[in-house]
């Protein structure tokens, strides 16, 4: 009974992830009304899954009503504020967290997240005094790409910034400061360079490590092992409590101390601190209430069976924090611990250290797959081996020397050397680590239609089961769903367009039924390549693995910057460019020449001002006819182009434009606009972006000639069924609770 009420709370509990829109207050106070008649009715579990939503959605509003002012967006403010958590040094950029933050203009949110270029070193627990250009909380949307608006509302983060000028006020102290030191100590013992990962396995900062770290981490599946998780935590608690039974059961522990409450207490004391050392991050909570919760089972509730622990561990999480169900690693830490029950409880038998670590990747491998396809993230062809040798060594040798030597680094060389050791292997690690991946790269599967996935999620779970469970042997046939499942493609005549929301830049993707060419791939900064975030991805989870052409405009970074990682990640037929000496000597460009082509059906037109000179209006220009309807991608051509484009096309109706730059005030003149006389006019933009696009004078001309503009930052990833004469589909508009609106 209990844990049938237990199961009614989280379900309710559960239930804001799945909301489009929270509810308006009078219904949810219909139902806290609702779930007291309940109670009065006895009917426990019906009431506990609607004290449960409203409880969810409540935290949920006060996390909207915590953002930032939609009057503040973009402004510039002084304020004042402490610096919590470590800050992150990218290149010349620090990123950190700032808490308490209050201007006297304005009220702001509890915790902000800010950039500064070129800033001086800050440390945590400064207080400084900072002048801040505000942001609302705003994510790129794709098919496929972090929702970075999402993490901010689950992190508690109402608003972002960038530092213009600040004057530190008071140095920090306390145990942020004390997590500071140790970083900085680390970082300055020599340690193979793999300082950065070191500090990621004693303090959770990721930010020592590389973007090809990461790369690499994500492809062999084990991201895990480097940043604090429960593994970490667990693995420490598990070996506290192991060495505190061992002691008792060889006799060595003193006998007025019964051993089995000294173990369970030493191994969540173990857990707490290095809960604190870690910063006591969102994940490292959820990982020291789950070891809590498992180590009070095994002390006071083991009769009670295997499932209360797990149950309880979520349903405290979750009563604390409702908006951690918003992140994957919600489902993936509770679904791993979930399956490590499924397949080890009620088993007949004792298995080996090594068969219990190979079944237990067996169970990782296949149980978690439909939850990684769910949440499309990339699933790992070698992570089941990998983790075979990688969990024992990184787990049982490398954490701990690492935990070591941080705990002796007081001593004039000891420390050094232990530290010197873990460096090594790890260095060793991610050497063995990056062949792997080479050869067996992640793999991103195109989205599932809702019947594919659950039959996929019913087979893996029958494969995981005990034998003799009715069905099992038909597993294998509803997997097959995953291989053979396609995405929809445009029927023959007509072509999918979709212009990606890249922020400040341009990629569009051309798709009919048998071919795909992609215009322009986004922009690359450092340590943000939007080609390989985002344009891959979305690729991927498009179905795509190849690309018959890559058309980039010109050289320019916001439309170039990206085509490396899409050459290095897709097999592309042909790369041409309207200035193909300005990139990459391995994209192997062909120069845009005047070409017309047919693919199902659907024809295709380039075009290049000969006599440009400068890089804009050198832009390769590409026009798309499907079924009559057309598009004309315009690249950054300025005025003169457009006259000469103009003067030299045959028919220049078109009823999709992409603004030229951007909506420049240098381009999309009266002449072109009147020629073109597009419906609808496309505008990729990044919000807040240095350069004004798009001018206002430019968005009153197309308003004026009745276009319907769609802007990247309003509508994120525009879909147009090109041939089919329906209005386009911005992604932004589908139904999220913490979308801006």
């Amino acid at each position: 009974m209990m844990l049938t009420q237990m199961i009614a709370l989280i379900a309710g509990l559960l239930t804001l992830s799945f909301l489009p829109h929270l509810p308006a207050p009078w219904f949810l106070l219909l139902c806290l009304l609702m779930a007291l008649l309940l109670v009065w009715r006895q009917r426990l579990p019906a009431a506990l899954f609607l004290l449960g939503f409203v409880w969810a959605c409540v935290c949920g509003q006060w996390a909207l009503d915590d953002r930032l002012n939609p009057e503040l967006d973009g402004r510039t403010l002084w304020l004042q504020g402490k610096v919590v958590g470590l800050p992150e040094q990218d290149g010349k950029v620090i990123r950190f967290q700032l808490a308490d933050a209050h201007s006297r203009r304005a009220a702001l949110p509890k915790l902000l997240r800010l950039s500064w270029y070129g800033g001086p070193p800050l440390a945590a627990g400064e207080t400084w005094r900072l002048a801040v250009r505000l942001k609302r909380p705003h994510a790129l949307v794709n098919p496929q790409s972090f929702d970075y608006e999402l993490w901010l509302l689950a992190q508690g983060i109402g608003g972002t910034g960038t530092i213009k000028a600040g004057e530190r006020l008071s140095i920090g102290s306390g145990i942020a400061t004390w997590r500071q030191q140790i970083r900085q100590r680390i970082l300055a013992t020599p340690a193979h360079d793999r300082e950065g990962a070191l500090t990621a396995l004693v303090l959770g900062d990721g930010s020592g490590l590389s973007t090809d770290d990461w790369r690499t981490l994500q492809h062999t599946g084990t991201i895990h092992l480097m940043v604090i998780s429960g593994q970490h935590i667990g693995l420490l608690a598990g070996l506290l409590y192991g060495l505190v039974a061992g002691l008792a059961r060889f006799g060595y522990w003193p006998a007025a101390l019964p051993w089995l409450p000294c173990a369970c207490l030493s191994g969540f004391a173990g857990a707490i601190v290095y809960g604190a050392l870690a910063g006591f991050e969102v994940p490292v909570q959820r990982a020291c209430v789950m070891v809590g919760m498992v180590l009070l089972w095994r002390w006071r509730f083991r009769h009670l069976g295997v499932l209360l622990p797990l149950l309880s561990a979520m349903l405290v999480i979750l009563l604390w924090q409702p908006l951690a169900s918003l992140q994957p690693g919600f489902w993936l830490s509770f679904g791993a611990a979930g399956l490590l029950m499924l397949v080890f409880n009620g088993r007949l038998g004792r298995l080996s250290g090594w068969r219990s670590l190979g079944r237990a990747q067996w169970a990782m491998t296949l149980g978690l797959l439909p939850l990684l396809l769910g949440l499309g993230l990339p699933v790992s062809i070698s992570g089941p081996l990998v983790n075979l040798f990688a969990v024992p060594l990184v787990g049982l040798v490398i954490v701990p020397l690492a935990l070591l030597g941080t705990l002796l680094l007081p001593l004039p060389w000891f420390g050094t050397a232990v530290l010197g050791l873990a460096g090594g292997l790890l260095e060793l690690f991610f050497r063995a680590l990056e062949s792997i991946a080479l050869w067996f790269p992640a793999w991103l599967p195109a989205g599932l239609p809702l019947w594919a996935w659950l039959l996929v999620a019913i087979a893996l779970l029958l494969l995981l089961a005990p034998r003799g469970i009715p069905g099992r042997s038909l597993a294998w046939f509803l997997v097959l769903p995953l291989f053979f499942t396609k995405p929809s493609l445009p029927p023959e005549g007509r072509a999918r367009v979709i212009m990606f929301d890249v922020g400040q830049g341009t990629s569009v993707l051309v798709q009919t039924r048998e071919h795909a060419l992609l215009y322009d791939a986004g922009a690359r900064s450092p340590g943000f390549d939007i080609g390989e975030r985002v344009v891959l991805p979305s690729l991927r989870a498009l179905g795509l693995s190849e690309l018959d052409i890559m058309l980039i405009s010109h050289a320019d970074n916001d439309h170039s910057g990206g085509a490396l990682a899409i050459h290095q990640g897709m097999t592309l037929g042909q790369v041409v460019s309207g200035q193909p000496a300005g990139l990459p000597e391995e994209l192997d460009a062909q120069p845009c020449t005047a070409s017309t082509w047919q693919w199902n059906q659907v024809r295709f037109s380039t075009w290049q001002w000969l006599d440009a000179i400068e890089s804009n209006a050198l832009s390769c220009v590409l026009m798309v006819e499907a079924a009559g309807e057309r598009l004309l991608l315009t690249g950054d051509i300025d005025v003169e182009a457009e006259r000469a484009w103009v003067r030299s096309w045959h028919d220049w109706h078109a009823q999709w434009l992409m603004a030229p730059h951007h909506g420049s005030r240098s381009s999309s003149s009266q002449l072109f606009i009147d020629a073109v006389a597009p419906h609808s006019v496309l505008i990729a933009r990044g919000k807040h972006n240095a350069y004004g696009h798009p001018h206002p004078e430019v968005v009153r001309r197309y308003q004026q000639s009745g276009a319907t503009l769609y802007d990247s930052v309003e509508q994120g990833a525009v879909i147009i069924e090109l041939g089919s004469l329906l209005p386009a589909q911005g992604m932004r508009k589908i139904p999220r609770f913490w979308r801006e609106k």
